[in-house]
């Protein structure tokens, strides 16, 4: 189609129309079974595509269209599906510390702050501030910060508080693998968070997995503007377009097993504690 309702761009054609995580999927160039994205935003949202065949959650998440292109004589070749899911508090968990609870003055200090204790010592912070979105759907959940000692500080709830990020998209993308069959085998990343190194190769290390994060940040613009250029003939097919995307840093696992077990038993832990804090008439 293109445009006719506004003057001063009548008759350019429209390319593509994409939704915001369809679009990131796109620009991170995840065209195979399997490959993911996560962005981190207000929220985290998370996608994997799972090919031609629609894949019906049993694990709390979406089944979605990815996208669907087009061949050179127009006619519309089959949609390519994807299995999704989103979290509510990300980035606005470290909004709520340094806006409500002023422990911080940026979002830029939370990464030296979290890298001056060398762990959480045992102590978790759930962001249920609304309830839980995938894969749990518990709108009886609350916030919660357990397993607090008089030896904890500041550093380790800025800390605790990043971790739950990571804690939150490891809860997504395993169910993503169960549902789907398919083990990731890395995660590609972006939106703003991904500036936050500690992050990064915390996420990593409990995924069990590589963290890429790629040159360039915009990629849902990114995957719009690919998309369009297939329709119009910019470039061929997808393997053209994925030559262009180029990794800028890869965050792989560090910690053990045991630490990484360690640590997600304590996060189930504290999901626990967080449940049936509403009654049906609250």
């Amino acid at each position: 189609g293109s445009i006719n309702s506004i003057s001063c761009l009548k008759g350019v054609d429209i390319g593509s129309v994409l939704g915001d995580q369809q679009a990131a999927l796109f620009g991170q160039t995840c065209y195979r079974p399997g490959e993911a994205k996560c962005t981190y935003g207000t929220g985290l949202f998370l996608m994997m595509n799972t090919g031609v065949k629609p894949i019906p959650s049993t694990q709390g998440l979406l089944t979605t269209v990815a996208y669907q292109l087009s061949n050179p004589s127009g006619e519309l070749e089959p949609p390519i599906y994807a299995l999704e899911g989103s979290v509510a508090f990300s980035g606005s968990t470290i909004g709520w510390l340094r806006d409500r609870l002023e422990l911080i003055d940026s979002a830029s200090e939370t990464e030296s702050l979290a890298l001056s204790v060398p762990s959480n010592e045992n102590m978790y912070l759930v962001p249920a501030f609304s309830g839980l979105f995938a894969p749990h759907w518990r709108p009886d959940a609350r916030g919660c910060m357990v397993g607090l000692t008089a030896s904890h500080t500041k550093a380790h709830i800025v800390r605790a508080a990043l971790e739950s990020s990571a804690y939150q998209a490891r809860e997504v993308f395993d169910a993503m693998v169960l549902d789907s069959k398919v083990q990731l085998k890395e995660m590609r990343v972006d939106g703003g968070a991904t500036a936050n190194k500690f992050l990064m190769q915390f996420q990593s290390d409990v995924l069990d997995t590589p963290v890429v994060r790629p040159e360039y940040a915009e990629t849902t613009g990114l995957g719009a503007a690919f998309a369009a250029g297939l329709a119009v003939g910019v470039w061929t097919d997808l393997e053209e377009v994925g030559k262009m995307w180029k990794s800028d840093r890869v965050w792989k696992p560090e910690m053990v097993a045991a630490e990484r077990e360690r640590c997600w038993k304590g996060w189930n832990k504290a999901v626990k504690r967080s449940l049936n804090w509403l009654d049906d008439e609250e």
